[in-house]
């Protein structure tokens, strides 16, 4: 079974350097079986997609807006990016619920605009490293599930799209260190039966958290785990490819 395989650079490239890995994974990745999204920034997104549009690869973006038109300085309207070619958005990750203050209710409007818009919102869902000391991970994950989607209609199963990513485990984090796969199949087991009663659809559900091209194969062979949401080793053209492959 093909898998879904997502590149978030983050803000870690200059426009030269997010063309330059756009290239090298084009001529790297030419073909595969699973469905590989790259994430660059907005502002080279409209250089990434031309050189994406006649290879395997499909063009993502980082984060949209809760509208189309409006007064939001700064925001970018989903109208704007489905016009630029953009199939997939990344929306609720843990950065922008820490650091920018989102919070669900924002969120739940951007998954209703990006559909809206014929773009498959990622949302992404993951408990701190208090909650799972505590031992309510999976009350944690429920209620960002119920308030994330709530009143949100897919037509297909395949119209949206769930990363769990537990923020204990991002590479980014001091001192993080992956879930072990078997834990994150049980996890994602759950979120799929949960997200299943909301959305009446069985979507897809993908694993992120410090995967790379060391570990990609112990967590995409679980059967529970529909893809995954990659950070850090996507910055490196090889170590993406190797997860890919």
């Amino acid at each position: 079974m093909s898998k879904l395989l997502v590149a978030n650079w983050k803000m870690q490239l200059t426009i030269k350097e997010s063309l330059t890995l756009a290239a090298q994974f084009a001529k790297i990745v030419k073909t595969t079986k699973n469905e590989v999204v790259i994430c660059p920034d907005y502002s080279a997104l409209s250089f990434v997609g031309p050189i994406l549009k006649k290879t395997k690869l499909t063009l993502g973006a980082q984060d949209s807006a809760t509208d189309n038109r409006a007064a939001l300085t700064g925001e970018v309207s989903p109208l704007n990016l489905k016009a630029l070619g953009v199939k997939y958005v990344i929306l609720g990750h843990s950065e922008r619920r820490e650091h920018l203050h989102e919070n669900s209710a924002i969120i739940n409007r951007k998954i209703k605009s990006a559909l809206v818009n014929k773009i498959i919102p990622i949302l992404c869902i993951g408990e701190k490293l208090t909650e799972r000391e505590d031992g309510q991970t999976k009350l944690f994950l429920n209620e960002e599930l119920h308030h994330g989607l709530k009143g949100v209609k897919i037509k297909t199963a395949s119209d949206l799209v769930i990363a769990y990513e537990p923020i204990w485990a991002i590479s980014t984090n001091k001192n993080a260190k992956p879930m072990s796969p078997q834990e994150a199949d049980e996890i994602q087991k759950f979120i799929r039966a949960s997200a299943a009663k909301i959305l009446k659809k069985n979507v897809r559900v993908i694993y992120g958290g410090s995967v790379d091209e060391k570990n990609a194969v112990s967590y995409l062979s679980q059967p529970n785990i529909d893809g995954a949401l990659v950070g850090g080793a996507s910055l490196k053209a090889n170590s993406f490819a190797a997860v890919v492959k």
